[in-house]
């Protein structure tokens, strides 16, 4: 049985269409891509679940994946400490074939059973930790292998992967399953299998980070303040939050590095 992200295409004579007709097409079929994760939503919440409840007790998350999955866990681990202020160490992304498979394919580097897990060691991973397998076909044997030695040793794993019934969601405790169908290019899932990967890793580590404290109302308040428009929208955030003027908040900023330690630091000294 073929999976369903390798069918045929929908649409055919690609190279014959206009400019305008390949953008429609595939615009059309990537509508179809967030109504494909809202089924999943069930899925998603028991991972996001178990993921806070073992980074709660001092845990971490671990992505493993290969290719264009690789990738997109990557992306969302490297984002996770700017955005939220946590350890760099907190989320991590591992891509078979290493850092370097992050710019250029290693040919086979998806097929070593045994790499993944070998990967994983480097970071001493353990039962407290959770590791979640990226994979759109679901039959990557990297992510299989990886999630297989995890289970073996008591370590808590998810998936996301974009075909029913697959051999990775077979092996994962948190299985997280978007059948998102053929691809407008037939098999290319960096398209609709990618974009629902990258909704699915977005709304797991923000729902986990909101979890964790590390938001506040709707704010990013332990955000690094690594450039010049963070350092304005932090600004924005304290005058926001305390009522005080745009040199004030510079101020506090400045002394205090980040929105949450200005903020409480005014607070705390106000009702002195």
């Amino acid at each position: 049985m073929i999976n369903t992200t390798e069918q045929d295409s929908h649409y055919n004579h690609l190279e014959q269409l206009s400019v305008s007709e390949i953008l429609a097409g595939i615009n059309n079929e990537d509508q179809s891509v967030a109504l494909s994760v809202q089924k999943a939503l069930p899925q998603i919440e028991k991972l996001a679940e178990a993921i806070t409840q073992k980074m709660q007790s001092g845990g971490r998350l671990f992505y493993i994946g290969a290719g264009t999955s690789g990738r997109l866990g990557v992306v969302d681990a490297s984002e996770c400490p700017p955005t939220f202020g946590v350890p760099f160490d907190w989320v991590v992304g591992i891509i078979a074939g290493g850092d370097g498979a992050i710019r250029k394919a290693v040919e086979f580097a998806e097929d070593d059973a045994e790499q993944a897990w070998k990967d994983l060691q480097v970071y001493n991973i353990s039962e407290k930790d959770v590791v979640v397998g990226i994979a759109a076909s679901g039959r990557t044997p990297y992510v299989i292998g990886g999630l297989k030695t995890a289970n073996e040793i008591g370590i808590t794993t998810g998936c996301i992967v974009c075909n029913a019934g697959s051999a990775v969601a077979a092996e994962a405790k948190f299985p997280v399953e978007v059948v998102t169908g053929p691809e407008f290019v037939t098999g290319s899932t960096r398209m609709k299998a990618g974009t629902a990967q990258k909704l699915v890793l977005n709304m797991l580590s923000t729902t986990v980070m909101i979890q964790l404290g590390r938001v506040k109302g709707n704010k990013m308040v332990d955000m690094q303040l690594t450039n010049h428009k963070l350092v304005d929208r932090g600004n924005r955030m304290i005058m926001q939050e305390t009522g005080v003027d745009e040199t004030t908040a510079a101020a506090l900023l400045n002394e205090h590095g980040s929105v949450r330690k200005a903020v409480d630091a005014y607070n705390s000294k106000k009702q002195q």
